[in-house]
């Protein structure tokens, strides 16, 4: 994109699955350290995901509704008494980020758009424990003009008021914000916040489909 186009734009990207590897590789990961058998977890986290009035797993402690420890102790009573699993944790934060990469390509993206002009930013669901594991990762002070995380600002991706919130803190309209985010009901939430959305896959395609996006929508042609 040119550096007047970057100037009146706003990037915001998410962390888990954009700056890290896939969800799913870091939950495979994980199930392996632990020795539980995927399938079985979900199930059990599916379960107490259901009490919170929710489908989405990550909801009840980046809310938070529940602090991690109690959501850990639901867990690990559900594959106990209905698959015959033990698991006790206090905590995932060590085993999920222990040995987690950063998406080094992806930051290298997210540089090339701030130094030329545009406001870059963290949006993400997060879990309050998990916040000084995930900063460990990265420099969010060099990376970031600013950082919205779900349990400090009560809002989460999609709900409207988060991205009302980014674009505020941005300084720019709703039209002149992307989101970069590897879920597909977050961008669609992006989207009729009135946010042009990018889904990633990865750091190479995603940052050419933000440079044409911007591009585009600054010619006057809706992507």
């Amino acid at each position: 994109m040119s550096e007047n186009t970057a100037t009146r734009w706003a990037v915001w990207s998410d962390f888990g699955g954009v700056l890290t590897p896939p969800l799913s590789h870091t939950m495979a990961t994980f199930c392996a350290s632990t020795g539980v058998d995927q399938r079985i977890l979900l199930r059990a986290v599916a379960t107490v995901t259901a009490r919170y009035g929710t489908d989405d797993i990550m909801e009840p402690i980046d809310t938070p509704l529940v602090g991690e420890e109690e959501w850990l102790r639901e867990i690990g009573d559900v594959l106990e008494a209905e698959h015959g699993v033990r698991l006790r944790l206090t905590t995932m934060a060590d085993a999920w980020f222990d040995g987690r990469e950063t998406n080094h390509a992806w930051a290298a993206q997210l540089r090339k758009a701030r130094d030329g002009g545009a406001f870059v930013g963290l949006l993400s669901n997060m879990v309050p424990a998990w916040d000084q594991h995930w900063r460990r990762m990265i420099d969010s002070a060099e990376l970031f003009d600013d950082v919205l995380l779900s349990f400090e600002v009560g809002h989460r991706k999609p709900s409207p008021g988060m991205f009302e919130l980014a674009a505020r803190r941005a300084g720019v309209p709703a039209e002149r914000c992307v989101l970069v985010d590897d879920l597909e009901h977050n961008c669609a939430g992006a989207e009729a916040a009135g946010w042009r959305a990018v889904l990633f896959t990865d750091a190479d395609s995603a940052g050419a489909q933000l440079a044409s996006l911007l591009d585009r929508a600054e010619a006057g042609v809706r992507p």
